[in-house]
C-alpha cells in the first residue's frame, strides 16, 4: 500500500491563491484529471496485480498487490505530478506492507504490521471475531490531540463570555459531531477516551470561570448528572475484510 499526502504546490504557486471557498473545488477538479483519470485509464492498465486509488481532496492512498509494482507506481506518480508542477510530500509518502499476509509475516518476525493514517484514522491490520483479517481503525494520534487542543482553546475563550447553560449545550453538539465522524466500528475505545478527556477539560475551565474556584469535582459531577453530556456511540457499523 502506498501512503501519500501531496504538497499543495501547483502552477499558481499554491492552492490558497485560487481564492477562498473556490480553492478546494478547483484543486479537486484539477487532481481529477491529473491523477484520477491518469491512474484509471493509463497506469492501472500497465500493472499485473490489483491496484486501487482512493483519494479525498489532495490526500490519497493507493492499494496494490505487489511490492515491486508499488515501487513502480511511486516512480511514475512523481514523474506525473512533476509534469504539472506538483510534488509529493517526501515526509508523508511511504510504501507500507499491509493486509492479511502482512500481519502473518509480522507475527512470525514477532513484530507488528504497518499502519496507514488517512482521513483522521489510523488503519491497521486486525482480526475479527471469526478469526479472519479485518481492517481496524482508530482515531489517529495527531487528530486526537488536535481535537482536544481545539476544544481546550474554545472552552478557555468561551467560559466567561456566555452563560454556562449556553456553552454547555454547544459542548454537547461538538461531542455529537465528533462521534458522528469518529464513531465507527472498532473505534469505541477512541471516542470514549475522547469523552473522558474532554470532560476533564470541561471541569478545568468550569472551575476557572472567575478568580475564585467555582466548585469541587463532586459539584461538577452533580452538574453533569443533572445536565449530561452525550455519551459515546458508534454511528457507522461496518467491517472491511480481505479477499
Amino acid at each position: 500500500m502506498l501512503r501519500n499526502a501531496k504538497e499543495a504546490k501547483g502552477p499558481w504557486g499554491g492552492w490558497s491563491e485560487c481564492g477562498g471557498i473556490v480553492s478546494p473545488i478547483l484543486s479537486n477538479v484539477y487532481l481529477h484529471y491529473i491523477l484520477d483519470l491518469w491512474f484509471e485509464k493509463k497506469l492501472k492498465k500497465s500493472l499485473r496485480g490489483y491496484a486501487q486509488l482512493i483519494r479525498y481532496a489532495d490526500d490519497f492512498v493507493i492499494g496494490c498487490q505487489n511490492k515491486w509494482e508499488a515501487e513502480k507506481i511511486l516512480v511514475e506518480l512523481k514523474e506525473r505530478l512533476r509534469t504539472f508542477c506538483l510534488e509529493v510530500s517526501e515526509e508523508k509518502t511511504r510504501i507500507v506492507e499491509f493486509g492479511r499476509y502482512a500481519r502473518e509475516r509480522a507475527e512470525r518476525r514477532e513484530g507488528k504490521a504497518g499502519t496507514v493514517d488517512f482521513l483522521g484514522f489510523t488503519h491497521f491490520c486486525a482480526e475479527g471475531r471469526n478469526g479472519w483479517f479485518v481492517v481496524g481503525r482508530r482515531t489517529s494520534g495527531k487528530k486526537f490531540r488536535a481535537a482536544l487542543t481545539a476544544m481546550n482553546d474554545w472552552l478557555r475563550r468561551i467560559r466567561n463570555q456566555v452563560p454556562l447553560k449556553e456553552w454547555w449545550k454547544i459542548l454537547g453538539w461538538k461531542l455529537k459531531g465528533h462521534y458522528q465522524y469518529y464513531g465507527i466500528t472498532g473505534n469505541g475505545k477512541g471516542i470514549y477516551r475522547f469523552y473522558r478527556k474532554l470532560k476533564w477539560i470541561a471541569y478545568k475551565w468550569w472551575n476557572r470561570r472567575s478568580q475564585m474556584r467555582s466548585g469541587s469535582q463532586a459539584d461538577f459531577a452533580k452538574m453533569v448528572w443533572r445536565h449530561p453530556l452525550p455519551l459515546p456511540r458508534i454511528a457507522h457499523s461496518f467491517r472491511v475484510a480481505a479477499t
